[in-house]
């Protein structure tokens, strides 16, 4: 290779033109800039300037580098933490742009920027960390997506699986060995069958862009499953590629997409800007700390030597920093353009809205996306909080995202553990929570529901244990929140008494079928739809095994073919899939509200009900005559009404069903008998219908035709 040229200083990262590759980096405060180029072997082979600067941009075009090659830099400039620069030319550094990154972070002293003595970071390291960080590779971008015909769900119709790559197919026997764990298991057609089967229709993949394992986790003989600990926003995690970790990661993810996409499946990404794994002051120099610590982090205004911390990691990334905001976009642009993928789930979204101290619906960061003709046109789901003050932030994220909506998830659990303070609540969740999104012009989509999700008990769990079990992480049970919204149903942990089994099985399907029937767009666990238990664990971020692992070993079936049975329930009738809120008016040429609420005595409720805390029951009639929305070819859609009882009670009612709404109706639905078929009963207006404690029950209007 001969010296470099002076290239350019755009695009950033490592560009690879068929005869060279042009290296490019952001370094506002540098003095000097080295890339380090590695040989097969991991050692460092060549070590050049990078002979330009332009625009803060350091660049230099390497005539012969192509794709595999392994570099990184050393960054050359002030160490000062008091103000704010810990530059250290000792350390190489990945390269924040690498489309691919190899090898395993090795922790030891020479990671960390300042002398590891225990005697603060005031002193700068020399020992060399060459041989310890994970290096940036060059890849050819090229493959052969052919049409790849994206899906085209409609939010209303959407159904969120959110799964891990690894732990989905570890454990599944049909898939082969050497491809378990990794994009090409998430691809194989045995994977594949159960997501269509079970009906879903997007995956929702847990971090995937390149991350480490810190060292506290590391120390206790465990990894870091979760992925929560970010170094590279432009590359696949090379431990999830069966094709190695030398560019193959970046084709075999883009297969996967592929894959995926042919199936009817989109594909989101939890995506983590608002930290990195490099943690606090006393963290190591992996990247973005060495290359510009004043750019990439938030540093406390009143002693630059520490971050602002509002992820509870250690560190903030600087939204407002024009090259901050700007590497997350390229990132996300990338993963939409050049990866396929469908959008994108931001973890602790909250933190990237704070522009100043304060979360902010028009920062820069909204204004960025809103405009951009491609992210503007992608899933944006926000994880709607941080930990800083006022970070809960959940209904307030602008038009165009969807949030978790926390508050459906405490809700839920609340009303069937019998801890609800009435069914107010419960109503508005049911419905889209038009009370947090209907305001600024939201649709019912809005509201991502879930009852359960990574962090926290599986469904499973939820109604196993009353408390956290979280002993294998090896923090003392500390780790992990302690307020769960469970309910064990008499008996802590697994047991094999079968009353207790017959209620916890009754309470899941409550809480699944609550899920499917409620207004919004539905997200459910990989592995409860069968019955996937961590033991007790609320917090398995570490556990990299079989407590995290999907157990396809040891299905419920039932459980199974219940949450099948729901997901088609809810395709089949268009009233559980409204683009629009309830009214909860007469419409336009009907006599007919388009959602009525009823108690179990047949009458419907009235202001003064609402207010009962002691409530367990509530019924609603959604009217399908009365659905707001058009089909593709603008005809007006219309659906069965359906009639969906709700009991948290201990005990049996007989539910008196309402008049006025249908001569006739068919149960289609009960959590207490999941097997009977559909409309095996059939009741008329006015008739009462036995409901078993804790129990859902729902009832299709028979048109006259069907009517006997």
């Amino acid at each position: 290779m001969s010296q470099p040229w002076p290239g350019h200083h755009s695009p950033l990262g490592a560009t690879w033109d068929g005869e060279g590759t042009n290296f490019a980096v952001y370094a506002e405060h540098a003095a000097r800039v080295e890339l380090v180029l590695f040989d097969g072997d991991g050692r460092v082979a060549r070590t050049v300037d990078l002979p330009e600067r332009t625009d803060f941009h350091w660049h230099g075009y390497v005539y012969g580098a192509g794709p595999g090659t392994h570099y990184g830099y050393r960054v050359h400039g002030g160490y000062r933490p008091a103000a704010g620069l810990r530059y250290n030319a000792h350390k190489v550094l990945v390269d924040p742009y690498a489309k691919a990154i190899a090898g395993e972070l090795r922790w030891g002293p020479e990671l960390f920027g300042y002398q590891w003595n225990g005697e603060g970071d005031d002193h700068p390291s020399e020992l060399d960390s060459a041989t310890y960080i994970p290096l940036s590779v060059v890849i050819d971008p090229s493959f052969p997506w052919g049409e790849d015909p994206r899906p085209s769900t409609s939010w209303a119709d959407t159904v969120i699986y959110e799964t891990h790559v690894r732990g989905f197919t570890m454990r599944h026997r049909d898939i082969p060995e050497d491809l378990r764990g990794t994009y090409a298991g998430l691809a194989h057609p045995a994977a594949i069958e159960h997501l269509q089967r079970l009906g879903v229709t997007a995956v929702e993949l847990m971090p995937v862009h390149h991350f480490i394992d810190p060292k506290h986790v590391v120390d206790l003989g465990l990894r870091n499953y979760w992925g929560y600990d970010s170094i590279g926003y432009f590359a696949p995690h090379a431990r999830y590629s069966s094709a190695g970790a030398h560019g193959g990661q970046v084709r075999e993810f883009k297969a996967m997409v592929r894959t995926l996409h042919r199936a009817g499946l989109e594909v989101i990404l939890d995506v983590v800007y608002n930290h990195t794994g490099e943690g606090n002051h006393l963290g190591p120099t992996l990247c973005f700390r060495g290359i510009d610590n004043q750019a990439y982090y938030r540093l406390a205004e009143e002693d630059p030597r520490f971050y602002y911390d509002v992820t509870g990691t250690g560190n903030t990334l600087n939204v407002r920093q024009p090259q901050t905001l700007r590497l997350i976009m390229d990132s996300l642009r990338y993963w939409v353009l050049e990866m396929h993928v469908d959008g994108f789930r931001f973890d602790l979204a909250a933190a990237l809205a704070r522009e100043f101290y304060e979360v902010d619906r028009l920062s820069a960061f909204f204004d960025i996306i809103h405009q951009d003709p491609t992210l503007s046109q992608v899933r944006l789901i926000a994880e709607p909080w941080d930990v800083g003050r006022g970070g809960y932030q959940v209904g307030n994220f602008p038009v165009r995202w969807a949030e978790w909506n926390g508050r459906y998830r405490d809700t839920v659990r609340d009303f069937w553990r019998g801890q609800a303070a009435g069914v107010s609540d419960v109503a508005y969740r049911l419905t889209g929570s038009s009370d947090l999104y209907e305001g600024d012009g939201r649709r019912p989509w809005a509201s991502i529901n879930f009852v359960t999700c990574h962090d926290g008990f599986t469904l499973r769990d939820l109604v196993s244990y009353d408390t956290k079990h979280n002993a294998a992480n090896g923090e003392g049970n500390r780790d992990g929140s302690p307020d769960n919204r469970s309910w064990n149903c008499g008996t802590e942990g697994e047991t094999d008494d079968p009353e207790i089994l017959a209620l916890r099985a009754r309470q899941r399907r409550n809480l699944m079928a609550t899920l499917l029937i409620s207004q919004g767009c539905p997200m459910i666990l990989s592995g409860d739809e069968m019955g996937r238990t961590q033991k007790g664990n609320n917090n398995a971020y570490c556990q990299d095994n079989e407590l995290s692992w999907t157990d396809w070993t040891h299905v419920d079936a039932a459980m199974l073919r219940f949450t099948q049975r729901l997901i088609a329930l809810r395709a089949q009738h268009a009233v559980l899939r409204r683009q629009r809120f309830f009214q909860g008016q007469v419409g336009r040429g009907h006599r007919r509200k388009d959602i009525v609420w009823f108690r179990p005595d047949g009458r419907e409720m009235q202001d003064r009900h609402w207010g009962n805390q002691q409530r367990p029951s509530l019924g609603m009639v959604l009217n399908g005559d009365l659905i707001p929305d058009r089909g593709r070819r603008g005809e007006r859609i219309r659906g069965d009404s359906l009639l969906v009882l709700l009991h948290s009670s201990h005990e049996d009612i007989t539910w008196q069903l309402p008049t006025g709404w249908g001569a006739q109706w068919e149960v289609i639905l009960d959590t207490a008998a999941p097997d009977e078929p559909a409309g095996e009963r059939r009741c008329a207006e006015g008739e009462r219908l036995p409901v078993v404690a804790r129990s859902l029950v729902v009832l299709r209007r028979l048109p006259a035709t069907e009517a006997r």
